[in-house]
């Protein structure tokens, strides 16, 4: 299948919203029913071919395109929307596909009819499809019908955070090659009003098609039915696709994977035969290591194959080192991203598919790290959606897009804070999107106000979530968040010449500091006057890393970090962070060993687990275990371990300031908007040998963590701990003393 083309720029273009004023539906769709779908036809002649062919389409929800029964676009569109009102749409070539005369253009719609986690619903299947080229425009002219083969599948229905259902297809009543054969059954097309508000161009790729594979599969005969599991190669989002034998057709094959529970139900499908010989692929994504079919007697389903798709990116990024552990915490960890990115990051591909902040700073870290830049766009679509949806009484929320509209502000904070837009500003340098935030940022930070103490006052969210687990000191976890987003609009208004915004919040978070140490500090630890229970894990490291803790403290915090284990797989990230600030990277090493072992090295699975219990006792309902937020060891190891991160944005300087503890064999490169960033790290007895990768036109500033006897760069002998490199390939010797 060629690759339709994508005529958008991925990264740091504007975003211009058109008006929907009109589009098209099938009389039959009226009045909106959930799970619909819509097949649409239309035929042109053609004289001259074209050489380009460009047609807009925008769909609520979900479409999939063939010209002359060549597949164009699998599942095309984005989940609604933009903001609260608009729609995405997409811009396809379509010229690639045609051919002089007569031409077929055939549009399978799939309307989901509900809102959830990841959509917002239009009330209507409609579709816009205008090709200016080709003379087709959005009118009756178009031929549709209500594809009569899909409906809901007969088993649970998914919990109410998804905005897909489990799809039926019943191949008796299928509709065989309607993609290019006679329009029986077809009528004209209505027009509507549009209730797809303004459209904004596709900001990220059309998914990637891995081509469709075999698995291997095995059949344990049952007394009615079959179970048949065909096993993938790794957790991926896929469409199965099942090869069946029927000597009389009508008989049910219920599609899932082991993943079609993670605590409430998930996603599934089913298919009913018809008489003979067919292959069918079922359309909604699953994820899953396993398929696993439960096939009524009377059919039999000869072999399982399955097309994998997801973002368009690749794990350009590489890591590794003499400790097997993080070697295999990094490979899940690149697994775990995967599978988590489509339409917008989530947090599950199986539970939810929601864009919940606090899983996406953590995640949005790592990227810089693993993948090939093309994944900055969703990124950056997500921070987009975050500052559009924001509510009118200036509260940001997530997961958005959808229905949910519920405040944690802990991970608000985190959003828009030093580890959230910030760190997206500094690895990307898109100061348009910094513009674009700015004013939704303010407003919601200035919701914040100062108790009689000098600190943040309680601010009472909608749920004041901190992390899973106990011992969370809520009041002290507000304002270590708070003082880190402070930080964030500081250099935000900075950069966008907002100086006196930048003087009023970096000193209200100066008298903020100031009043924590008077007032949280216990000698032993930070601690809210309020709070009763263990001291807070998690406090500490944020307390370090947003500045509150002076070195003075450090020795009382690497003590309760040393005693206490509260924070989640999502909170240890910033304690590992945080250990490696205040000089104890050998402990970062080894806490992070304890506490994610058995997660990474379970044998069972490819991926990083939602909680430290999933699967305890066999209990696999508790929580999923290809959870976003457990790979923060991803952005640790590179940016501490090895000291390499963004000191001007874009990286057009960066640092290079190995921490002392660096493993004694360890080599790390990934891929910047300035170019590739690498370093080899070799030690034997004494002597360190580094090999440098600096992308031409920045600078890195390195910096030998050891006394020394004698340092070479590049066989030139230095004395000083810190050197200035530009852009090539550098030779570091170092014999360190004793």
């Amino acid at each position: 299948m060629r690759k339709a083309v994508l005529l958008i720029s991925f990264l740091f273009v504007a975003i211009v919203a058109t008006a929907a004023d009109k589009t098209i539906t099938c009389k039959d769709a009226l009045p909106a029913q959930e799970n619909q779908w819509i097949a649409f036809r239309r035929d042109v002649n053609v004289g001259k071919l074209p050489k380009h062919a460009l047609a807009k389409i925008a769909v609520d929800s979900k479409y999939w395109l063939w010209v002359n029964g060549e597949m164009v676009i699998f599942e095309g569109e984005l989940k609604r929307g933009p903001n609260p009102k608009d729609s995405y749409y997409d811009e396809v070539d379509l010229a690639p596909y045609l051919r002089k005369g007569e031409n077929k253009i055939a549009l399978l719609l799939w309307y989901f009819g509900k809102s959830g986690f990841s959509h917002n619903d239009s009330k209507c299947a409609q579709m816009l499809f205008e090709c200016p080229t080709l003379g087709i425009n959005t009118d009756s002219n178009w031929l549709c019908r209500i594809h009569p083969a899909f409906g809901t599948a007969d088993c649970p229905r998914p919990n109410y955070r998804l905005s897909e259902s489990s799809i039926r297809f019943d191949a008796t009543k299928d509709i065989p090659g309607w993609q290019t054969a006679a329009t029986v059954g077809f009528s004209k097309a209505v027009e509507m009003e549009s209730t797809l508000g303004n459209l904004v161009k596709r900001p990220i790729p059309y998914w990637k098609d891995f081509g469709i594979k075999t698995a291997k599969m095995e059949t344990r005969h049952g007394t009615q039915s079959d179970t048949v599991i065909a096993y993938l190669p790794h957790n991926m989002q896929m469409t199965p696709i099942l090869s069946i034998e029927d000597e009389t057709g009508g008989h049910r094959i219920l599609i899932e994977t082991d993943h079609a529970k993670v605590g409430e139900e998930c996603l599934r499908a089913d298919y009913i035969t018809r008489k003979g010989q067919q292959v069918h692929e079922s359309l909604g994504w699953l994820n899953g290591m396993k398929i696993i079919l439960t096939v009524e007697h009377g059919a039999k389903v000869t072999s399982v194959a399955y097309r994998e798709t997801g973002y368009d990116t690749y794990p350009e990024g590489t890591f590794n080192c003499n400790d097997d552990f993080f070697n295999l915490f990094w490979k899940k960890g690149l697994r775990t991203i995967y599978v988590n990115a489509r339409d917008n990051f989530f947090d599950c591909p199986e539970r939810e598919r929601g864009q919940w902040w606090g899983d996406i700073v953590v995640i949005l870290g790592e990227c810089f790290y693993t993948y090939s830049t093309s994944l900055h766009s969703l990124i950056r679509k997500g921070i987009h959606e975050l500052a559009d949806w924001q509510r009118p009484d200036s509260i940001l929320f997530s997961p958005i897009p959808g229905n949910y509209g519920i405040e944690l502000p802990v991970q608000m904070l985190a959003a828009v804070g030093k580890y959230g837009i910030w760190t997206y500003y500094m690895n990307t340098g898109d100061r348009a999107t910094i513009e674009h935030v700015y004013p939704a940022v303010k407003r919601y930070l200035d919701v914040y106000s100062l108790d009689d103490s000098g600190i943040v006052a309680f601010h009472d969210g909608d749920w004041n979530w901190g992390d899973w687990g106990d011992n969370r000191d809520m009041r002290l976890l507000q304002n270590t968040w708070y003082c880190l987003a402070l930080e964030s609009i500081t250099n935000m208004a900075k950069l966008l010449g907002h100086n006196d915004d930048a003087t009023c919040y970096s000193q209200r978070r100066e008298s903020i500091i100031n009043a924590l140490n008077r007032t949280c500090w216990t000698g032993n630890g930070y601690r809210h006057p309020d709070y009763k229970g263990m001291t807070d894990d998690r406090v500490q490291a944020l307390a370090v890393l947003a500045g509150i803790a002076t070195p003075d403290k450090y020795d009382a915090i690497y003590q309760v970090f040393k005693t206490e284990e509260h924070a989640s797989p999502y909170m240890e990230k910033f304690v590992m962070e945080a250990l490696f600030e205040i000089g104890h990277g050998d402990y970062a090493i080894e806490r992070t060993h304890k506490r994610f072992n058995y997660i990474v090295n379970h044998p069972d699975f490819d991926t990083l687990f939602e909680g430290w219990d999933v699967g305890i006792n066999n209990n696999w309902a508790i929580g999923s275990v290809n959870h976003a937020w457990s790979g923060g060891t991803l952005s640790v190891l590179p940016s501490k371990m090895f000291g390499i991160y963004p000191t001007a944005a874009g990286w057009k300087e960066f640092a290079m300031t190995p921490d002392a503890n660096i493993f004694n064999d360890a080599s790390l490169s990934f891929p910047t908007v300035s170019g590739t960033v690498g370093m080899t790290h070799k030690r034997s007895g004494n002597t360190i040998q580094w090999k440098l990768q600096i992308p031409k036109g920045t600078k890195a500033k390195v910096t030998i963590p050891w006394s020394f006897s004698s340092l070479k760069v590049n066989g030139k002998k230095y004395t000083g701990k810190t050197i200035v490199l530009s852009g090539g390939n550098h030779k570091v010797k170092i014999n360190v003393e004793p």
